[in-house]
C-alpha cells in the first residue's frame, strides 16, 4: 500500500510542473509583495491600478473582475479603497448609462511613475539565474500553456 508520503512525494511529471510553477509564482510573488510592503503600499491595489493603466486609463468593473480573477460582487470592495485614496474615479458609461465604469485619476498615475520603476528592479533581478534567450523561451512556454487553457 502505498503512504500518502510516497502519494505526495512521487509526482507524475504533469503534476510536477504544476506544483514547480505554482512555487516559483509563490516565491516571485513574495519579493513584489515584500517590496509592496515595505513602500507601504498595498500590492494587490497596484496590480488593479495597473490592469487599468494597460486599457488606456479606462475599464469596465466585470472586465477587472475578471482579468484578475475575482467575482463582480468583490471587484468593489477591492475598487473602493482606491476610489477613497483618490486614484480612481467610477463615471456612467458613455454609451451604456447601466454600467460604470472606473478611470485612473492623475494621482493614481502618479502613483504608478513613483513605485512601478523601483519595482521592476526587484523584480528583474529575482531573473538574473536567466539569460534572454531562456527568458524569451520561458515567456513562449507560458504563452503556449496559457492558450491551451482557453
Amino acid at each position: 500500500m502505498t503512504t500518502i508520503q510516497q502519494y505526495v512525494t512521487n509526482l507524475p511529471l504533469e503534476t510536477e510542473t504544476f506544483f514547480a510553477l505554482v512555487d516559483t509564482t509563490a516565491r516571485l510573488v513574495g519579493v513584489s509583495e515584500k517590496y509592496w510592503h515595505q513602500q507601504g503600499i498595498n500590492g494587490a491595489r497596484i496590480r488593479l491600478l495597473v490592469e487599468i493603466a494597460k486599457e488606456g486609463g479606462t475599464m469596465l468593473p466585470s472586465v477587472l473582475a475578471e482579468r484578475i480573477g475575482v467575482t463582480r460582487a468583490n471587484i468593489s470592495v477591492l475598487l473602493h479603497p482606491l476610489e477613497q485614496g483618490g486614484y480612481i474615479r467610477s463615471s456612467d458609461h458613455p454609451e451604456d448609462g447601466r454600467k460604470r465604469r472606473v478611470e485612473l485619476t492623475e494621482a493614481g498615475e502618479k502613483l504608478l511613475w513613483d513605485v512601478l520603476p523601483e519595482n521592476r528592479k526587484v523584480v528583474a533581478a529575482q531573473m538574473t539565474g536567466l539569460d534572454a534567450a531562456e527568458m524569451h523561451e520561458l515567456l513562449r512556454l507560458f504563452r503556449k500553456l496559457q492558450q491551451g487553457m482557453e
